[in-house]
């Protein structure tokens, strides 16, 4: 665990000093804030005490974000040849993957904690339901954990960033868009197997504040179905 969270340490601090860190909280407080309390269907326009529109706009808003960050951790790394370097001391594939997931997942969690303004001001505002709000929290949490692990993945595929960003991007659009207009499209035993794999079921069901063990089956099998996939990239390269 030491040497996971020493990576886990490195890469966040990598995040800062290239001020990646500092471009990502400006982007996304200022798209959350100016579409929750300013344009569309903020909070003055439903009328209600909910954080219900951050929600959906953190949904799509992090969904494009995360690609971004995860797109150089491996590939930029196998580009300037240092991944060989770092894992030649005492440093496992595992370790090497799980570390950088920890680090992009803290930086999108400090994101999400300037946005607890917000429901102080909602919670001033009227009467407000805690519980879904909370759950919304972790949603987008789980949410991001599942993109950050395609992202991991793909960057471990290549060491082309562009690449690596398209691909995960790619990939997520199956489980942000795709699946969901199929489970739409199709009645009985297709229908309910692609509302499954929808990553916006399980999301929206969070929102609510319903926290339900199949939803939280969902979110961590695709997390350590990424981390996984990732290692056996990684592993791959020996056999070059």
């Amino acid at each position: 665990m030491r040497t996971i969270w020493i990576i886990t340490q490195r890469e966040l601090q990598t995040f800062f000093d290239s001020l990646i860190a500092y471009i990502l909280l400006v982007a996304f407080l200022g798209f959350s804030g100016f579409f929750t309390w300013l344009y569309g269907s903020d909070v003055f326009f439903v009328g209600q005490a909910s954080l219900q529109s951050f929600f959906s706009i953190a949904y799509w808003t992090l969904f494009f974000f995360i690609p971004a960050l995860t797109m150089r951790m491996l590939a930029e790394e196998k580009r300037a040849g240092t991944i060989e370097l770092l894992l030649t001391k005492a440093v496992t594939d595992r370790q090497l993957v799980i570390g950088k997931f920890l680090a992009c997942l803290l930086l999108i969690v400090i994101a999400l904690l300037f946005t607890l303004p917000y429901y102080f001001t909602i919670n001033s505002l009227g009467e407000v339901d805690h519980g879904a709000i909370w759950c919304g929290y972790l949603g987008l949490i789980l949410m991001s954990a599942v993109y950050i692990s395609i992202g991991v993945f793909t960057s471990s595929t290549t060491n082309n960033q562009i690449v690596a960003f398209l691909s995960a991007l790619f990939i997520g659009l199956f489980f942000h868009i795709i699946f969901d207009v199929l489970a739409d499209s199709f009645t009985g035993t297709m229908g309910e197997v692609f509302s499954t794999l929808s990553l916006s079921t399980h999301y929206e069901s969070l929102t609510r504040g319903v926290i339900d063990t199949k939803d939280l089956i969902y979110f961590f099998s695709l997390i350590i179905l990424g981390i996984v996939l990732s290692e056996v990239s990684l592993s791959k390269r020996n056999l070059v």
